[in-house]
């Protein structure tokens, strides 16, 4: 019988329930909306509505939360995003316990946009703003844009998956990291 010998790892709390949570029931929103709603029509605002209230409920957790929630923890000053590319530039691992640099500002732009869905939805639904294409347009280029950056964010963490070879999707769905013992975040 052949034995299988497995590299040690060293495990890391990462996403609380409230983050995963949060990540998951915001995709399915937007994934709803994007592609199984009808613009427009109630359910698709609903969701809207939802997901805007998700994205409020995170920035609060960002000043609350658990310790790799906050955004002090992880947010992306010009010094970490340096050092963060530097690193990367240098084929160098840079293991980060929450989000890296680059991910926190990925995090940011997708809630943002999020928030930016939800206002100009509801303002399309405003006696001021019904039917104005001007607004409808720059709804549709958000959501666009929310849909290109979601693709963007996918990629990166598979690729960051395997740079730093810790699966980030199993991560989001557990709350652990599990490190290579050699590659323990800093």
């Amino acid at each position: 019988m052949m034995s299988t010998v497995h590299a040690p790892t060293v495990e890391v709390r990462v996403w609380d329930p409230f983050v995963r949570l949060f990540h998951w029931l915001l995709v399915a929103g937007v994934s709803a909306n994007l592609f199984v709603l009808e613009e427009g029509d109630p359910p698709h605002r609903w969701v809207g509505y939802v997901a805007t209230a998700l994205v409020l409920a995170r920035i609060v957790w960002g000043f609350i939360g658990t310790h790799h929630a906050r955004f002090a923890d992880f947010w992306p000053t010009r010094r970490r995003l340096r050092a963060h590319l530097a690193r990367l530039r240098a084929h160098q691992a840079d293991p980060s316990p929450g989000h890296n640099p680059m991910g926190a500002l990925m995090m940011l732009a997708l809630m943002a946009l999020v928030l930016a869905l939800g206002f100009t939805g509801w303002l399309m639904g405003t006696d001021a703003y019904w039917g104005e294409e001007w607004l409808e347009s720059l709804h549709e280029g958000l959501a666009n844009t929310l849909m290109g950056l979601a693709g963007m964010h996918v990629l990166a963490a598979v690729v960051m998956s395997r740079l730093e070879r810790v699966n980030l999707v199993r991560a989001m769905i557990t709350g652990v990291k599990r490190y290579p013992a050699n590659r323990t975040p800093h």
